[in-house]
């Protein structure tokens, strides 16, 4: 079997990163915005807000399973993807957007939790697009470094450090490369196809009734004294 030239490993090895540790990274930030000890009442005490997400498509119905899982389970972030822990970061927290809100690529002068997220939504689509499952070197190491920064600040420096260590250690042996690149196309085509379910169903909704409540961001000292801390 051939080797993998050098644009698909540096495709490879950005896979893992976003799908490996980044998500972990992301993690951590949500479980110090939503402790996991009351993860459970906060979820419904949100339950208003959680479902105006649902009814404009922002949460899916496999991702509401997951928040509201059927007694006697409760919620739990490990469960929780990307995409979610987003949604719920941004619209149930006091978090300010970026300059160019969540959907461009911040500039590298936006160190804030904000705009790491959306550095990591922004690489995540941005392998979900290619087509030819390779990256070059240049782009490769400019969005190594980026993405690499964001999760350093949103995971610690230990995490940063397993970066580092997944940028330079040899990748495994073939048959697990295989393994790995029909992975890579699952996952794209997830993302795809949720882009563009989202898409279609926000076009749907400008024409129909929408709620005019306006949003209430949550207060942390309530929900802290809420949960005894």
């Amino acid at each position: 079997m051939a080797s993998l030239s050098v644009e698909e490993e540096n495709y490879v090895r950005i896979h893992l990163l976003l799908t490996g540790i980044s998500p972990r990274a992301v993690r951590i930030l949500f479980d110090k915005e939503f402790a996991p000890a009351c993860l459970d009442a906060t979820i419904k005490k949100e339950y208003n807000k959680l479902l105006d997400l649902k009814k404009t498509h922002r949460i899916n119905q496999s991702q509401w399973n997951l928040l509201f899982p059927r007694f006697p389970d409760l919620p739990d972030s490990k469960e929780f993807d990307v995409t979610l822990i987003t949604t719920l970061l941004r619209h149930l927290t006091p978090m300010i957007p970026p300059l160019c809100g969540f959907d461009r690529l911040p500039s590298a002068i936006e160190t804030t939790q904000a705009a790491d997220l959306a550095r990591i939504k922004h690489y995540r689509n941005y392998l979900a697009h290619l087509e030819d499952s390779k990256t070059d070197t240049a782009y490769f190491n400019t969005a190594w470094a980026d993405i690499t920064g964001a999760i350093g600040r949103l995971g610690g420096q230990q995490m940063k450090q397993e970066c580092y260590n997944l940028k330079t250690k040899p990748l495994p042996v073939h048959q697990t490369i295989q393994e790995i690149m029909i992975d890579i196309k699952r996952s794209n085509n997830d993302i795809r196809k949720y882009h563009e379910v989202l898409l279609e169903q926000c076009h749907k909704e400008m024409t129909s009734q929408q709620d005019t409540v306006p949003w209430n961001i949550r207060d942390l000292v309530t929900l802290n004294e809420a949960c005894g801390q």
